[in-house]
């Protein structure tokens, strides 16, 4: 893992309570001593990162951690509080200028951007099995699409336990899907009524918020082709002995 030059994400699963966040802190405390920008990212409701470094991680930003020789950041999400307050804001504001400003907030403006013209707060009244962990992959893949995160060359990711992990490595699918149903059905709704709005001459916004629909399936696309590259991507089982 320190040798290789090409993979450059690490994700740590395993079932509740086997050591998980200890090996991923320890894991990105090596690469950094061995000469690798690291990030360690913990994606688990029940964080633990902040314990293992001794320091504060749960404000939702990159903390660079003490000690190592080479940098290393750390960051503690919270999907399950993120997904509720997008919610409650969302329903709160009934549009998307309200949503749009909490989530800039947050680091994750351009979820927003994406889905601005849709209705968020009735989407999010039903969320699909797994929302929590998207949001959380999205922030993450938000990172690493910045020029200021590029100096990273190990990602770690603190998993939440298997349950949770399989839901994430499953949606990508389950949302590429999801979104190419609703872009069929955008476009047979945008057929049936173009002719009603030419006659009032209005024109068409929905045009980009079905732009915006495919631009958030391509990033569903890059997270699937993420978790299934071996050449850059390596899943660590981490557990303990049983009797």
């Amino acid at each position: 893992m320190v040798a290789g030059t090409e993979r450059k994400y690490y994700m740590l699963g395993g079932k509740g309570g086997v050591g998980k966040t200890s090996c991923a802190a320890s894991l990105a405390v090596k690469f950094a001593n061995n000469g690798h920008p690291t990030l360690v990212v913990s994606t688990d409701p029940a964080h633990s990162l902040s314990d293992s470094f001794a320091q504060d991680l749960t404000g939702g930003a990159l903390v660079q951690v003490d000690g190592p020789d080479y940098p290393l950041f750390a960051l503690e999400i919270n999907p399950e509080k993120a997904r509720e307050d997008f919610r409650d804001v969302a329903k709160q504001n009934g549009g998307s200028t309200g949503v749009k400003d909490f989530m800039d907030g947050m680091g994750l403006g351009m979820i927003v951007d994406q889905l601005g013209e849709l209705k968020l707060g009735e989407l999010l009244d039903t969320p699909p099995p797994g929302l929590d962990e998207a949001i959380a992959i999205s922030k993450v893949i938000q990172f690493l699409e910045s020029q200021e995160y590029n100096m990273f060359t190990r990602i770690v990711f603190d998993t939440a336990p298997t349950g949770h992990t399989l839901r994430l490595l499953s949606l990508p699918d389950f949302l590429d899907a999801s979104i190419g149903k609703i872009l069929k059905l955008r476009q047979k709704i945008a057929s049936a009524t173009s002719a009603i709005k030419s006659v009032f001459g209005q024109e068409n916004p929905r045009q980009d918020a079905t732009d915006k629909l495919e631009k958030l399936r391509e990033r569903m696309i890059k997270v699937r082709e993420l978790f299934r590259d071996t050449d850059s991507t390596e899943f660590v089982i981490v557990t303990i002995p049983t009797v």
